[in-house]
């Protein structure tokens, strides 16, 4: 029908607000089923109204009830009504139905991974350190004043053993490090060190593991993903040996400065020092070398299997 044939009273709910904007969400629908444009859709919806004033008159039409708020058109009592999660648009396009599905063990697992809850690696309990913000969001950070009582026993009732790994190489531990921390610096010691022999917690005390550097920015932080990754290798989701791993906001650099009193000795030689630029050279290709043969051993396990 043209212009001249529609009434007034339905000409002014077209162009009222709430209707284009339904008009236009339904559109949007609507490309999704390769209708052509809004035009066609506003012409349908008219003509829809329009019979349906018309079928509101005659004798005999069921009953109708009052739509609950937010739904775009009137159920029927005792007609046919649409079947649950389907129904059939004023604008002609058909809904689609929402199916519940049972999600997989690798989502399941995706969503634990990503759980923000403060929970430990095997999701069995609670952090026991308070954490710090640090540079890498997916790891959890402590300061040096956390370090400092641990050393001090103030959490002796709570840990069987807390494991301090320097990850800076052997000039710089040499140099000056924190009291019992245990200088490790390439991926096969820590693996050897941890894995091979896992420290098992008591009953109610827990194994912790921190790790740190001269910053804790890139060494400390790559072991601690490391020791995760090799840990989850080798333990059935979610079970970890080392469920609670830390790293040592600031490194050594900023431990040394705070709490001098825990160092042994109490000296801080950088990494970049200048009477050992052979020794960083010699640790440096040494640990490239040793990363490349295990990329290369880890092919050719690979290769085998196939």
């Amino acid at each position: 029908q043209n212009d001249e044939e529609m009434p007034s009273d339905v000409s002014s709910l077209w162009t009222a607000p709430l209707v284009m904007r339904r008009v236009d969400n339904r559109a949007k629908r609507c490309r999704l089923f390769g209708l052509s444009s809004v035009s066609s859709i506003a012409g349908r919806t008219t003509q829809k109204r329009m019979e349906r004033s018309q079928e509101e008159n005659s004798p005999g039409k069921s009953k109708k009830r009052k739509s609950l708020p937010g739904t775009s058109e009137d159920s029927t009592v005792g007609g046919s009504a649409s079947s649950l999660g389907q129904r059939i648009d004023e604008g002609g396009c058909r809904s689609l139905k929402l199916v519940r599905t049972q999600p997989s063990t690798a989502e399941i697992e995706s969503i634990l991974d990503s759980d923000q809850r403060d929970l430990i690696g095997d999701f069995s309990k609670s952090y026991l350190f308070d954490t710090v913000d640090g540079k890498h969001q997916d790891l959890k950070y402590i300061d040096s004043e956390m370090i400092v009582s641990v050393l001090t026993g103030k959490f002796e009732s709570f840990i069987k053993q807390c494991v301090i790994i320097d990850c800076r190489y052997p000039y710089e531990y040499e140099g000056g490090h924190i009291k019992g921390a245990i200088n490790l610096h390439m991926e096969e010691e820590v693996e050897n060190f941890l894995l091979k022999k896992p420290i098992q917690p008591s009953e109610n005390k827990r194994v912790i593991v921190v790790f740190h550097c001269e910053f804790s920015s890139e060494r400390g932080p790559r072991m601690c993903r490391f020791v995760r990754e090799q840990d989850r290798l080798s333990n059935e989701y979610p079970n970890l040996h080392y469920p609670e791993l830390y790293v040592l906001k600031g490194g050594y650099k900023d431990f040394f400065s705070r709490c001098q009193s825990f160092c042994e000795p109490q000296s801080y030689r950088p990494m970049h020092h200048k009477d050992f630029k052979e020794d960083l050279k010699r640790f440096r290709t040494k640990s490239r070398t040793w990363a490349g043969e295990k990329s290369k051993r880890e092919m050719y396990s690979r290769l085998k299997k196939l």
